[in-house]
C-alpha cells in the first residue's frame, strides 16, 4: 500500500515524459513517512474521451488507496505531499487533483506469486 492511480488526459503524454509523472507521485507518497518505499505501487490510466465543462482542458486527477487505519491528518498530509510533488512538474493549463480513498480491510484480498515461493 499504497495504490497510487493516475488518471490523466491523454494530451499529457505529449507534455511529459510519463515517468517523470509516475516518479512525482511515488515521491510524494514516499515523503509522507507513511509507507516502505517497497510499499508504493504506481499506474497511471489515460483517458482519451472527456469532458472538462471549464478551463483548463487537461487534468490529473490520483487517487491514493491505502487500508483503512489512518487519521484524518496523516491522509490530508499524504495528499498534500503528492500535490505538492506533482506541482513541481511543468505543467500550464492543467487541473491537477488528488483524492485519498480507504480501503476496507475486511473485503481487501492478496496474493503475491513469485518463482522462488
Amino acid at each position: 500500500m499504497p495504490h497510487c492511480i493516475i488518471e490523466y488526459s491523454n494530451n499529457i503524454e505529449s507534455l511529459t515524459d510519463m515517468s517523470a509523472l509516475l516518479k512525482s507521485v511515488y515521491e510524494g507518497a514516499l515523503a509522507s513517512s507513511l509507507f516502505a518505499p517497497e510499499d508504493i505501487k504506481c499506474r497511471a490510466i489515460p483517458y482519451m474521451h472527456y469532458y472538462m465543462g471549464v478551463s483548463p482542458s487537461d487534468f490529473i486527477h490520483v487517487v491514493l488507496k491505502i487500508l483503512q487505519g489512518r487519521n484524518e491528518q496523516q491522509k490530508a498530509d499524504l495528499s498534500a505531499h503528492v500535490l505538492e510533488a506533482l506541482k513541481a512538474l511543468p505543467f500550464t493549463d492543467i487541473s491537477i487533483t488528488v483524492e485519498v480513498v480507504d480501503i476496507n480491510v475486511s473485503s481487501y484480498q492478496k496474493e503475491v506469486r513469485s518463482e522462488s515461493s
